[in-house]
């Protein structure tokens, strides 16, 4: 079966499932093989609970007319992917970075969707499963299309392009995440910066923050681009102030004087600028922005505020890599309270470089006081430090919940695998 015979039983049973679980009536379910499981073993199950059709690359049951066999299930998702693409002709905005690609998806999203029908990247959806699934998921409605791009290796962007064929790029920015896949933070410059070439390769258009030199270099040679940052761009603003939430005023390209937002951390002051960027760039009037902007408040994790009691706690346990744990302590270091607490997971997917990163932020910590400080798992362990240490967030909820805190901030975070919310999952209060 062709793509384009493919892709008209798609245009008759437009859902697509990869997971039994979640299957719907009618959806079409492609039986997507991984180093742990085997799609094509759940195939019949999934006609049976009511898929049109399973599409697999194993001979299953090569009698029933509603299997279709094809070479490479995954490669035909996004084949299949790339051809419902190229049935629109709309702004396809794709975000990547190594730090606040989520939030920057988020805010960039609400704010196109109070002007604009827009299709966003749902939840974490930015691998090369998830990305296919998210344009299957854009209807024929849609006046723009925002994209997130995760990636731990050379390469992994590239392809991510070659079927989604973004016509507008941000990166955020280039960390100290992923250092084991990418080699090291020139590999991650490389890595991120494969959607500018294909930016560049197909004249398309860029929002860039101008205040990281590294991406003027990175983006030369293409020649529509938007600048937002706090000393130079298109459109300028500076932290008025963040606690307990971050207030951003302007100087340039934007006639609101401030934005009050719900997001935690100075560090998001980027986030928000490529935001406002982006809306003014497509025409979203200002008001429109501001309303959008802060009406915005982050969950799954990422930068949230909760209380707990009389306590407060930042809470920015989605993901970790040295560049984001470094901006966040620095940023908790500087709130006036007078009782704060570090909670830190281990941050993964560092290589040999690891044990040394892990080191710096032992380091970082000691320049301040605190109330007390947590180190959860990872390389934490292998280093020397005089603070509390457990191997997993369990432990660490213990720990805390045998303390009794009161009146007390603290920061919880750390890479996903750690799991550093589970610290105050369903916690009593004091």
């Amino acid at each position: 079966m062709t793509i384009a015979e493919l892709y008209a039983l798609f245009q008759q049973h437009p859902s697509v499932q990869t997971d039994t679980r979640k299957l719907q009536q009618g959806d079409l379910f492609f039986a997507l093989k991984g180093p742990n499981f085997n799609g094509n073993l759940f195939a019949l199950k999934a006609l049976e609970q009511g898929a049109s059709y399973a599409i697999v690359d194993e001979y299953i049951d090569p009698g029933n007319e509603r299997l279709i066999i094809v070479a490479d299930v995954l490669d035909t998702l996004q084949q299949l992917a790339k051809y419902h693409r190229q049935q629109f002709n709309i702004p396809f905005i794709a975000i990547t970075g190594s730090n606040g690609k989520t939030t920057t998806k988020e805010l960039v999203s609400t704010v196109l969707s109070s002007h604009y029908t827009t299709y966003t990247t749902q939840g974490n959806l930015n691998n090369h499963i998830g990305v296919p699934l998210t344009l299957l998921s854009i209807k024929k409605d849609a006046a723009m299309a925002v994209i997130e791009m995760g990636a731990n290796h050379q390469k992994e962007i590239a392809s991510y392009c070659s079927y989604t064929l973004p016509t507008h790029g941000i990166i955020t920015n280039c960390g100290k995440a992923h250092l084991e896949g990418f080699g090291g933070i020139e590999g991650v410059r490389k890595g991120k910066g494969e959607l500018y070439d294909f930016i560049r390769e197909h004249q398309g258009s860029i929002f860039i923050n101008t205040d990281y030199d590294y991406l003027q270099g990175m983006s030369k040679g293409i020649i529509n681009r938007v600048g937002y940052g706090s000393q130079s761009g298109d459109i300028m603003g500076t932290v008025l102030q963040s606690e307990p939430f971050l207030e951003v005023t302007f100087q340039k390209g934007f006639s609101v004087a401030t934005l009050q937002t719900q997001l935690v951390g100075d560090y998001n002051l980027p986030n928000i600028l490529c935001a406002v960027a982006v809306g003014k760039y497509f025409g979203v009037p200002e008001e429109k922005i501001k309303t959008a902007i802060e009406a915005y408040a982050p969950s799954n994790s990422r930068s949230q505020l909760i209380e707990l009691g009389n306590n407060k706690i930042i809470l920015d346990a989605y993901n970790a890599n040295p560049t984001s744990m470094k901006a966040a302590i620095e940023n908790f270091a500087k709130l006036h309270a007078a009782n704060k607490v570090l909670m830190l997971g281990g941050m993964m997917e560092l290589g040999e470089a690891s044990i040394a990163e892990h080191a710096a932020i032992v380091q970082l910590i000691q320049q301040y006081a605190w109330k007390a400080v947590v180190l959860v798992g990872g390389d934490y362990k292998n280093i020397q430090h005089s603070f509390h240490f457990f191997n997993d967030s369990l432990q660490a909820k213990a720990w805390f919940e045998a303390q009794h805190f009161s009146d007390t901030h603290f920061l919880i975070k750390g890479s996903r695998s750690m799991q550093m919310e589970k610290i105050i999952n369903k916690t009593k209060t004091h």
